[in-house]
């Protein structure tokens, strides 16, 4: 386990959708998906809010700038009973499609069809699950609000 997440973990994954249809997918070398194609996904870190977190790890995974559109929504479980284990999904959308592999983490990155992906039995369940998701129920991300000064935030946003 790692010291720096403790057992709470928190991360963020981009389902990053094409005009055309295509999802921008991973087949990552490790974890319980290595070899599998799934969504762009990492950890969220201390200096930086989720949407920001989700830009990020798709640019380092794919080398693809993309523009948040909403969260999709959550993945939550629990790791051998000690570890909470949470991933937020945003629905993106790509400014460019010249894809940069990052050869350390990943085997593949590819824009697919959801159809392509779904004869592919090497796919992640979540994407299984994300097949009939409609962009109109993403939530938006509301910024610019301040609490009140007295809580200290620099960043704080609202999906809904």
């Amino acid at each position: 386990m790692s010291e720096k997440r403790k057992n709470v973990w928190l991360a963020v994954a981009g389902l990053v959708i094409t005009d055309d249809g295509k999802w921008l997918v991973v087949k990552k070398k490790y974890s319980g998906l290595k070899g599998m194609w799934s969504l762009p996904a990492g950890f969220v870190n201390a200096n930086e809010t989720v949407d920001e977190a989700v830009k990020r790890e798709v640019f380092e995974e794919t080398g693809i700038e993309a523009e948040n559109i909403g969260l999709v929504g959550m993945r939550s479980g629990v790791i051998r009973g000690e570890i909470s284990d949470n991933m937020l999904i945003f629905l993106m959308k790509p400014l460019h499609k010249n894809i940069m592999v990052q050869e350390r983490e990943l085997f593949d990155v590819a824009f697919l069809t959801p159809e392509e992906l779904m004869k592919s039995e090497n796919h992640s369940i979540m994407l299984d699950h994300l097949i009939n998701f409609k962009s109109e129920k993403a939530m938006e991300t509301l910024d610019g609000i301040n609490p009140g000064n007295h809580f200290g935030y620099t960043a704080y946003k609202l999906f809904l």
